[in-house]
């Protein structure tokens, strides 16, 4: 049987030593022993790499086989052929729990047209936030902002002004929010949070006083900031607006984010369920229950269990054993 014929339970992929706290939610999420300091992110079905690294943030299935390596060998299996005629061998997704430990800096990721630009890559980071513990976030400006006033900010890491003019918000847990490429924004201590995004780690910094990073050197992608801060989308927003992207239904089944569907697909599902096939990411998010493919084993599932679907095994059901709520996040539709 070829890694493409099953689906996968996926251990922690938690890259070590990362700038900010956090880990020991996802240590409890997940039922596991205590977390290590400083891993707040857990990589889920990943063939996506750290920037600036060749290996790290790559998940690695129960057979010791990189998923990147299994996914290449065999992508129509993987992603179906659909998939494979837009994107290639490109999952198009990445998946991710994230455990503010401390309240996250202020930052922007590029998108695609900037990304292809300066970086020659055809992914840029919008990113989406499902909220299974909620905290307060900053997102986009209130304001107008000039090039100068970004600068000094940044320059004198003048925190305060750059939240004072930003829009805050307080998602509850359920919510799911949409963070588009260039919009300005942070994530209050203690989220616990799925976070889809396209498939890249390109963050700028705006903030880096008081968290272990230099980021005069680091901050910028090696672009400098006088070009990478160009990512920034420096528009003054009404909340309306910003409020709009939070998606707020949680006591709903189906689809999330419709908004991100050109970047990412996500769907909450509860009880029991079915599924068509193709590549996902499932996170368990509360109860138990069992993953019928089509093709390939049962899998017993329970809260804090991620999962990875390929196309191959098949169309999906889920049987609940007690309160069964799933997460299935994945590629933008081929």
């Amino acid at each position: 049987m070829t890694t493409a014929a099953r689906a996968w339970i996926l251990p922690a992929n938690q890259p070590p030593a990362r700038f900010y706290a956090g880990g020991e939610r996802i240590a409890a999420f997940r039922g596991t022993g205590p977390a290590q300091p400083h891993t707040p992110e857990d990589w889920v079905g990943s063939v996506t790499t750290l920037f600036g690294h060749d290996r790290l943030g790559l998940s690695t299935l129960a057979d010791s086989t990189l998923l990147a390596d299994a996914v290449r060998a065999h992508p129509v299996s993987w992603l179906g052929a659909d998939h494979v005629a837009r994107y290639g061998d490109d999952p198009a997704v990445l998946v991710k729990l994230l455990d503010a430990g401390q309240r996250l800096p202020v930052h922007v990721h590029p998108d695609v047209p900037f990304a292809q630009r300066h970086l020659g890559l055809g992914h840029g980071k919008t990113e989406a936030w499902i909220f299974l513990e909620p905290a307060p976030v900053w997102l986009g400006f209130v304001r107008d902002v000039s090039r100068e006033e970004v600068r000094s900010w940044v320059r004198d890491q003048d925190v305060d002004a750059m939240l004072g003019a930003m829009h805050r918000l307080q998602p509850a847990a359920g919510d799911a929010v949409l963070v588009p490429a260039g919009t300005p924004h942070a994530i209050g201590r203690g989220a616990l949070v799925v976070e889809l995004q396209e498939p890249t780690d390109l963050s700028v910094l705006m903030e880096w006083k008081d968290f272990a990073i230099d980021g005069v050197r680091d901050g910028h992608l090696g672009l400098g900031f006088d070009v990478a801060l160009e990512a920034l989308d420096r528009r003054g927003r009404e909340l309306i607006e910003v409020a709009s992207w939070r998606e707020s239904s949680a006591e709903d089944d189906g689809a999330l984010l419709p908004g991100a569907a050109e970047f990412f697909r996500a769907e909450r599902l509860r009880g029991d369920s079915r599924c068509d096939a193709g590549f996902s990411v499932l996170v368990v998010a509360d109860g138990e229950g069992v993953l019928v493919p089509a093709h390939g084993p049962e899998i017993p599932v329970r809260r804090g269990v991620t999962l990875l679907t390929p196309h191959a095994a098949g169309d999906l059901s889920l049987e609940d054993r007690g309160g069964l709520e799933v997460l299935r996040c994945r590629p933008p539709a081929a």
